[in-house]
């Protein structure tokens, strides 16, 4: 996502001047770089043994009759078992992320999943920024339907879904506990981390996703995780989020965990982490106390 996204940039600086016409081609552009829209849905949860049902979410304001998002359902075992809403990051559809998805169920949640408009079976064709967090709001909203205790209510982003999942919890004061995996600061400082710094390009971003801005006020407890070997979005990324979000909160790095892999490599601790973080969001809200330390 980010180095095609910041190499683009850079290019289309260089040769598009700031005509009313240079900046929607920058828009467009933008969007493309960063979306990587993968239409192929070629396994569902049943391919790995999960029982599933679709979810067709109507987006408000997406056209005359709106437009629809297309999810998954996957019902906990256990009727009591919290409830999350999965937010994919910027390349692949659901298909190319049931192997979280299903982490996350075996380790206790129903899960609501979508795609964003533009990928696999959604409609829309190329997503924006305010796309995706209209996506997640009504997906929000769904799940709100499918569990209705707020205190079971979970939030989960990975790489670009972690900004998406920010945002929504800046709307949202019914968010029991997010976790945050693998996500970046800002699209600015992405560039930055590839070394187009010499231009001025705060005016021309018009994708942002700047989460180090918003994170301060998410109102509900947060486990950050990264994987110390993601060769894309720095680790250190990650920490500027955790340093910026009020309590409570945890910070879990995985060592030698990459961009895709930490539910993988360090499931124990990751599932762990996830324990303490229901656990806290049962307690009410003035004996909640972060957990301390950073372990790797």
């Amino acid at each position: 996502m980010a180095t095609g996204f910041t190499r683009g940039v850079a290019v289309a600086l260089a040769a598009v001047t700031l005509t009313a016409g240079g900046c929607a081609y920058l828009d467009v552009k933008q969007r493309e770089w960063i979306f990587r829209p993968q239409r192929e849905v070629h396994a569902t949860p049943a391919d790995v043994g999960l029982r599933y049902d679709e979810r067709w979410l109507t987006v408000p304001g997406a056209g005359p009759e709106g437009e629809r998002v297309h999810g998954w359902w996957i019902p906990a075992a256990d009727a009591g078992a919290p409830a999350l809403l999965y937010l994919h990051g910027a390349r692949w559809s659901l298909s190319n992320n049931l192997h979280r998805i299903g982490r996350l169920h075996r380790m206790g949640f129903a899960v609501l999943a979508i795609d964003y408009r533009g990928f696999g079976r959604s409609d829309g064709d190329l997503p924006s920024e305010a796309q995706a967090y209209a996506d997640a709001q009504a997906a929000w909203e769904h799940l709100r339907r499918l569990e209705p205790d707020p205190a079971r209510r979970f939030l989960y982003g990975h790489s670009l879904g972690g900004a998406v999942a920010i945002e929504l919890a800046t709307r949202n004061d019914d968010i029991a506990g997010m976790i945050v995996e693998s996500s970046f600061t800002s699209i600015r400082d992405m560039v930055d981390a590839l070394g187009y710094t010499s231009f001025s390009m705060d005016a021309l971003i018009t994708q942002r996703f700047d989460s180090l801005a918003k994170v301060p006020a998410v109102n509900a407890p947060v486990l950050f995780v990264h994987g110390t070997a993601d060769r894309f979005v720095p680790p250190a990324m990650t920490e500027k989020l955790y340093a910026a979000a009020p309590e409570p909160k945890r910070l879990l790095l995985i060592t030698n965990g990459t961009h895709r892999n930490s539910t993988e490599v360090g499931y124990e601790k990751y599932l762990s982490a996830v324990r303490e973080l229901v656990d806290l969001a049962r307690r009410p809200a003035a004996t909640r106390i972060a957990t301390p330390g950073r372990p790797g």
